[in-house]
């Protein structure tokens, strides 16, 4: 979500908009407001401590934000043509502006509430009530709303009664500059992953969240010690994950859960936490990589597989979601159940085991994603907005 407002702001901001983009400050040392491309600003409003913490206390906060932003808009005079707003909190402060100042809006949830239940395996995983509640009023007064994918579109229909005619199906953006094709050994020399021998590297990338499916993916690499132990000898799996933004027990307690299933699974040597890397240096990780790994439980969209394709890297995704659309099975990628850890060590074997079977995917893979770029979404994303200009 932050990478796609961040690189939709720039592609509006070079077309001439003018585009503010408000968030929630964490550092009260941090200049309010910052410049970060043309025509764009970025301005930190409080909301509740200016500090990372659990994004599940925001919403008690959102009215201070709100009351930030409405004291800003009458320092400066402005008056918005339009308000576009992503997640279900910043929805609801879209909302609450709208009604006060009568400015259309679109909105993204980039996931459903809704949804994240469906797949969550105890009530701890579960999405708060208010967030179901408040998503449910936002369908009802959204004047666009925009789906990653056509499922997802038809995920909030079903899930949320949204009216189909309101709904606008426009996918996520790769920057092709920065993800690109890398070859392997300048990619493990630039990670410092020189790893003697013949290591294949198997990699995930995402938040430590029990929805992306990390704990499957090292029970499949379990499997394949089973299935090839001479295989998985010269294979290790690098996992790069982690948020500053998420709760620091939240994260503890997922790389503690890891840490203790790899250890009684026989894999202690065989994984690697990285932590959290630099967008700007995950091309060197994708390129590094025999496979990348989406083992999600859930996935509106799947940017993780999108960037690996740009670099050529063949990805492994559970059949989910925006993956189905963005991964076409045994063509642009492989696809496995949900969950399912036989199923995906068995796929795990047959990619790593089959370098002309690596290098066919790796190639349609960047084939496919040279038509998803953030111009082309920018493109379709201001033809959403004059639908409410007119």
């Amino acid at each position: 979500m932050n990478v796609y407002v961040r690189e939709l702001s720039r592609e509006l901001g070079a077309r001439g908009l003018q585009v503010d983009i408000f968030t929630r400050s964490q550092d009260a040392a941090r200049p309010r407001i910052v410049h970060p491309w043309p025509n764009v600003r970025v301005i930190h409003l409080p909301a509740g401590p200016e500090e990372p913490y659990s994004k599940n206390l925001v919403f008690q906060h959102l009215p201070q934000f709100l009351k930030g932003m409405e004291q800003l808009v009458e320092q400066e005079g402005i008056s918005y043509d339009l308000l576009h707003s992503h997640y279900w909190l910043s929805g609801w402060v879209a909302s609450q502006f709208s009604r006060r100042h009568s400015v259309p809006t679109i909105h993204m949830f980039h996931t459903l509430g809704k949804m994240k239940d469906t797949v969550a395996r105890s009530e701890g995983e579960k999405e708060p009530d208010t967030r179901i509640q408040v998503e449910t009023e936002l369908v009802g007064e959204i004047d666009r709303i925009v789906a990653a994918t056509p499922l997802d579109r038809q995920q909030t229909v079903d899930l949320y009664g949204a009216d189909p005619e309101s709904i606008r199906v426009i996918p996520l953006g790769v920057d092709l500059d920065m993800f690109h094709p890398i070859p392997r050994a300048e990619a493990r020399h630039a990670i410092g992953l020189d790893v003697p021998g013949l290591c294949q590297l198997v990699l995930f990338v995402g938040r430590l969240d029990p929805l992306k499916g990390l704990d499957t993916l090292v029970r499949a690499m379990c499997k394949l010690s089973d299935l090839e132990p001479d295989l998985v000898k010269g294979t290790c799996l690098a996992v790069v994950g982690g948020d500053v933004d998420e709760e620091n027990d939240v994260l503890e307690n997922e790389l503690e859960c890891l840490d203790k299933l790899k250890k009684e699974v026989g894999l202690d040597d065989l994984v690697i936490f990285l932590g959290s890397r630099a967008q700007s240096t995950l091309a060197q990780y994708y390129s590094a990589a025999e496979v990348v790994v989406v083992p999600s439980h859930y996935e509106s969209f799947g940017l993780v597989a999108l960037e690996a394709m740009a670099c050529g890297t063949p990805v492994i995704a559970s059949r989910v979601g925006g993956l189905q659309h963005t991964i076409e099975d045994d063509i642009t990628g492989l696809l496995v159940p949900a969950g399912d850890p036989d199923a995906l060590a068995d796929r795990l074997r047959q990619l790593l085991l089959d370098a002309e079977l690596r290098d066919r995917l790796g190639a349609a893979a960047r084939a496919r994603a040279l038509s998803y770029t953030w111009p082309i979404v920018a493109e379709r994303i201001i033809q959403v907005y004059e639908e409410l200009w007119k």
